[in-house]
């Protein structure tokens, strides 16, 4: 099969795209073939056609070979971008020997990829992609004593420490990504993390791998006595013809390997020939941890565990500057600390414009530039001792630094995730450059990281690049992301000289390149001047044992594309112009720059906590996260084989996005991709006929008033049994769900047919959103008097007004606009006045506090709205009388009314997002109220999504029963269910015997019936 060039115009510096690569070579060794070097895309033809359909007769797993699939591995978390040919997603080894056997007939290189977060281009590539993540994950055994664990390589790093740490076992290296990325990942990156410190690379914890070679050979690698190796050359055939290369490549550069390999404690660039050295064992899987899926593919994995503090204590230690922190690394390990890490003041500076864990900070000691330094122990005690040990130490010394130990562990997390969004932090900051991985993690030894962080600086100086410095400080690896200029021919000449003079730097120092995220395309070209031309043709003789035809991940560590090849962006990219709804005041106004949003760190991946991705929790597909939607966002917009807004691919993506706005809440970079949902189909639909639901749903508003003139009749057709199911099938409702009843006396009809009361008091608008108004008044009754109660005024709009909340889920963006257009003239005098409106459904007080903005940036009415506009729990918490315990109601200082009952508390995905739960958690408390904040993600109704019917119905169902209802149907029955969102009171109330209540009814409950609550 010929593989060819696809001309993007994005790849070189000149602004040219590359010409096709011719290369022969033959040094005695190995030869390459001539034929064209794989670059961007595989030539349309039937040779792929034939591939595909080979494949799918072969496997049992999956084959995906259309533009979207292809489009969603495109990229990772690095500068560069190549098509692969297609992606295979196999169910168990077997599927991959004989998709790799597929591969081998059709002559296509193969890559297989872990969570796609890689940083230096090493998974994307003009390849057939294996995705083991959805399948090809778990734990097969955990051995305790020996302290060892069998894993598949699609398996989640913490889901192997989550079982490991039940024996107080832990596999040692840990990523800031170690919730979603994949031990394959990890071997083939020779990741390391915080921790490494205490255990180690990724190459220092591997025992035993099993691996397949493109040619089919299947067989287990590790340590290797002389004997064994002997024998295994005697046995000869493929594999001793493989370990028989393997000792002829030791025996020739054992010495030059001692002499030119960094002695540091974080060398990830190049091969570890070092592993063949009889010294090290002659370890043939550690030789092969951090190949880059150059060599072979993992089948399976036996790694080391190593023991895990039953205690850790958190010591911080402030600086003038992150120099000064880098000078005093070597006397702080000698404290013998578990972790060890740094980060700067440009850092705090950058979290702080994007908003990003401002209360977190305030807990950093005095200073410019800190280590965040863990020891561990068996109790708290000794951690405690050990961490006050090394303060008594460094305050004997030199210059001592401003210390604080921290006791809480809230505390201590905090400050762990102010370290662990270092990446997030840097990327997408207000009113700075773009920033780009590139020389984001070199590495040198400790007791040199203060002098080479200054001439490191003065690089960046003279080149006029201003990154944060942070990272690993305990093994002295350097995190940076850069503002390179990417997009301009002048920009990537000085991207590359830097390059040049930054390499030459590390190899002064005689450090590594890379430090943790490896060599890929970012680096490799640049690895002669680490290890010398002798070493890299042993390289290149490494790779040849393992893979002879050069398809295993090709132009990746060995004969590698120049560093300015295949990027995703390049002189010649220019952002497509598109004409929106919404404004993306974040993003320049510009939609392209908004969905380019996205860095790829594969946070989205998480298969549990947070709210991002619920649909990703249940499908395991990459379509299925908010990065793969970024990704054919940006596919689509750049004009490649996706046909733009009419694109269906992405249509079917975007169709299980529940629009939680998790993304913009979770996400490092704030994705949102609720938003993007919306203005996409918008476009989509535009001319067209959406589907039923859209018009039952989405246009609830106004079925919502019509229902109300005759409630009798309406819940005649909705609650009967024959004729609710003609309604559903009508509607698009899946004939699963329950369609709500209409209240028979609405809440504005409630409110205006009775007197005024505290005339003259201050005045609060109460929302009165579409659901609490028609569907379920009592909560919106409940409200009102409990804002009476504290001395307020409630008044609501005379017009019957609607924010627009459904319309965005079916992309009815002038309609939505239009509504608050007539919100905001017909609120004009109270906004005006600065009344403040208090909203009791999440997902429309976010319209208000998100949507508006969005739609409306520069128009000071929108911005007042917005500002005046609060969730109930925000507003009533008051002010703090002086006991933390006690909260003052409103104008009359009332106390908040104690209830003593235990709660089980669901947030609303809006509430998380955008909002906060800082409100509802500080109301429950100052009622005391033993309330459990469930870590419940999405309930998965989503408003419309989860009434709808098919996929999304079955989708909602299962992203209720990850979490939330679960923990609702074990809830004590003498416990309260509070949940804000209509819609999670609706997914609670249909699929279990239980029903929610608003946080408005609980503390109403408590002030009519007192701390015991209402009887039964």
């Amino acid at each position: 099969m010929q593989y060819v060039e696809q001309e993007t115009g994005r790849s070189t510096a000149e602004g040219r795209p590359s010409e096709p690569v011719q290369r022969e070579i033959d040094r005695g060794v190995i030869r390459l073939p001539g034929e064209q070097r794989v670059r961007l895309a595989p030539a349309a033809g039937p040779e792929v056609e034939a591939l595909a359909a080979d494949l799918s007769r072969a496997i049992e797993g999956e084959v995906r070979f259309t533009a979207g699939d292809r489009a969603l591995y495109a990229t990772d978390g690095s500068n560069y971008r190549q098509l692969p040919i297609g992606v295979v997603v196999p169910r168990h080894k077997h599927d991959v020997i004989a998709a790799v056997a597929a591969c081998r007939r059709h002559g296509a290189p193969i890559l297989a990829r872990g969570g796609g977060t890689s940083l230096a281009g090493q998974t994307c590539n003009v390849a057939v992609v294996l995705d083991f993540s959805k399948y090809m994950r778990g734990v097969l055994e955990l051995d305790r004593a020996g302290k060892r664990a069998r894993v598949l390589p699609g398996t989640v790093l913490d889901t192997l420490r989550g079982a490991a740490n039940e024996f107080d076992l832990t596999f040692a290296p840990d990523p800031s990504t170690h919730e979603y990325c994949t031990l394959g990942g990890m071997i083939g990156n020779n990741s390391c993390g915080v921790h490494s410190v205490l255990g180690g690379r990724t190459v220092d914890n591997v025992h035993e791998l099993e691996v397949l070679t493109y040619d089919g050979l299947r067989l287990r690698v590790g340590p290797t006595s002389e004997e064994e190796l002997d024998a295994i050359v005697r046995e000869g055939g493929r594999r001793g013809r493989i370990y028989a290369e393997l000792r002829a490549i030791r025996d020739r550069y054992a010495d030059l390997i001692r002499a030119r390999y960094p002695r540091i404690p974080r060398r990830v660039s190049g091969y570890n020939l070092d592993e063949l050295l009889p010294e090290n064992g002659f370890h043939v899987a550690r030789a092969l941890v951090g190949t880059e899926c150059t060599c072979v593919t993992v089948l399976e994995a036996t790694l080391r565990l190593v023991d895990w503090p039953r205690s850790r204590s958190l010591l911080v230690l402030g600086y003038p500057d992150v120099f000064s922190a880098g000078d005093h690394v070597p006397e702080v390990l000698r404290s013998g600390p578990i972790a060890l890490e740094g980060l700067d003041h440009r850092l705090l500076e950058y979290m702080h414009k994007k908003g990003l864990h401002e209360s977190y900070l305030r807990y950093l000691p005095e200073g410019r530039g800190f280590l965040l330094v863990e020891f561990g122990g068996d109790t708290r005690e000794e951690s405690d001792a050990r961490a006050r040990a090394a303060m008594d130490a460094l305050a004997r010394g030199p210059n001592p630094p401003s210390m604080k130990l921290y006791d809480d562990p809230d505390q201590e997390q905090a400050l762990w995730e102010v370290r662990k969004s270092g990446l997030g932090a840097t990327a997408r900051v207000p009113g700075e450059p773009d920033t780009w991985p590139g020389w984001e993690d070199s590495a040198v030894h400790p007791d040199n990281l203060g002098g080479y962080l200054r001439d490191l600086r003065a690089l960046f100086d003279r080149h006029g690049y201003h990154p944060s410095l942070y990272g690993h400080f305990g093994q002295a690896c350097v995190h940076c992301r850069v503002d390179f200029d990417l997009v301009t021919a002048e920009g990537i000449r000085n991207w590359k000289s830097f390059l040049d003079e930054a390499t030459d730097l590390v190899v002064r120092y005689n450090g590594s390149f890379s430090g943790e995220h490896g060599d890929g395309q970012a680096r490799a070209q640049f690895l002669p001047k680490m290890y010398g031309e002798e070493l890299i043709e042993a390289f290149r003789r490494f790779k040849a044992a393992w893979d002879p035809d050069f398809r295993m991940n090709p132009g990746k560590v060995v004969d590698p594309y120049d560093v300015t090849e295949n990027l995703r962006l390049g002189a010649n990219f220019r952002s497509a112009a598109v004409e929106t709804h919404f404004r993306f005041p974040d993003d320049d106004g510009d939609f392209t720059r908004a969905a380019q949003r996205c860095v790829g760190v594969g946070k989205c991946r998480r298969h549990g906590g947070g709210t991002m991705c619920p649909s990703y929790m249940v499908t395991h597909e990459e379509e299925h996260t908010t990065r793969g939607r970024a990704r054919l966002l940006f596919e689509m917009l750049e004009g490649s084989e996706l046909r733009s807004f009419r694109d269906d691919t992405v249509k079917e993506s975007l169709d299980l996005c529940l629009a939680c706005k998790g993304c913009k809440g979770e996400c490092p970079v704030n994705v949102d991709m609720a938003t993007y949902k919306a203005e996409f189909l918008s476009h989509y639909y535009a001319g067209r006929l959406r589907p039923r639901a859209a018009y039952s749903m989405g246009l609830i508003h106004w079925w919502a008033r019509l229902g109300q003139r005759a409630p009798g009749l309406a819940n005649l057709v909705t609650q009967t049994p024959a004729l609710a199911a003609i309604a559903k099938k009508i509607a698009g409702i899946a004939p699963e769900r329950s369609i709500p009843p209409f209240a028979r006396t609405s809440f504005r009809q409630w409110f205006h047919g009775r007197p005024r009361r505290n005339a003259g008091a201050p005045q609060v608008l109460l929302w009165p959103d579409t659901f609490n108004d028609h569907f379920f008044p009592e909560t919106a009754i409940a409200a009102t008097e409990v804002l009476e109660w504290a001395g307020y005024e409630v008044i609501v709009p005379e017009q019957q007004l609607c924010c627009g909340r459904p319309l965005y889920d079916f992309g009815f963006l002038k309609t939505a606009r239009r509504l608050l257009r007539d919100v905001m003239g017909a609120l004009r005098d109270p906004i005006e006045r600065g009344v403040p409106v208090v909203g009791l459904e999440p997902s429309c007080v976010s319209v208000f506090r998100d949507e508006l903005r969005g739609l409306f940036p520069d128009d000071p009415v929108a911005s007042r709205l917005r500002e005046l506009t609060h969730m109930f729990g925000d507003f009533l918490k008051g002010a703090p009388d002086g006991d933390p315990g006690r909260l003052l109601l409103g104008p009359r200082g009332i106390e908040l009314p104690r209830l003593g009952r235990r709660a089980v508390v669901h947030g609303h995905c809006h509430h998380k997002a955008i909002l906060g739960m800082d409100g509802e958690r500080e109301v429950l408390r100052g009622m005391g109220l033993d309330a459990e904040l469930l870590d419940s993600g999405c309930c998965g109704m989503a408003g419309a999504f989860g009434f709808e019917e098919g996929d999304k119905y079955d989708v909602s169902i299962q992203c209720g029963e990850r979490v939330l209802l679960p923990a609702v149907r074990s809830a004590p029955k003498d416990a309260l269910v509070v949940a804000d969102g209509f819609s999670c009171r609706e997914q609670i109330q249909q699929t279990t015997d239980r029903q929610a209540l608003h946080l408005a009814q609980v503390v109403r409950m408590a002030a009519l019936h007192g701390p015991e609550g209402p009887a039964g």
